[in-house]
């Protein structure tokens, strides 16, 4: 029996597959997006990003740190956006409850720079689409 109600997912951002940070700006900027905060470098998921905020859904934008591969699957095909990031009041009881699912942790929850030592975990679901989950604080 599930415990956990899907109905406290709350939608964060959509995550933004890039080759340069600044060159994906200026055509989010051209949409009237505005970055959100400074650009941030996570040694742990092996990106850089920062948000941007405009008249759509938030988004991050991600590239590579030197010597990583995280995003190279999706940048190969051409995938940019590749994955949608919920808060959780509780990361192990969202993540369980995807799992019920048939979801896949793509790699064990970890801590985010981008969100202060929160920790975060990317699943797979059946369907293909990467969710990320973020522990709210």
């Amino acid at each position: 029996m599930l415990t956990f109600d899907p109905e406290q997912f709350r939608f964060h951002h959509i995550g933004v597959a890039c080759r340069r940070i600044e060159c994906e700006q200026r055509g989010w900027a051209a949409l009237g997006y505005a970055p959100e905060g400074a650009r941030f470098e996570d040694p742990l998921q092996g990106v850089a990003g920062i948000f941007m905020k405009g008249s759509g859904p938030r988004v991050e934008l991600l590239e590579e740190l030197p010597g990583s591969e995280t995003l190279t699957p999706f940048l190969e095909v051409g995938t940019k956006m590749y994955h949608q990031a919920f808060e959780v009041p509780d990361l192990d009881r969202g993540m369980a409850h995807l799992q019920h699912y048939r979801a896949k942790a793509l790699s064990p929850p970890k801590p985010a720079v981008a969100f202060g030592g929160r920790r975060v975990v990317f699943l797979m679901l059946p369907t293909r689409l990467i969710a990320e989950l973020i522990e709210m604080e």
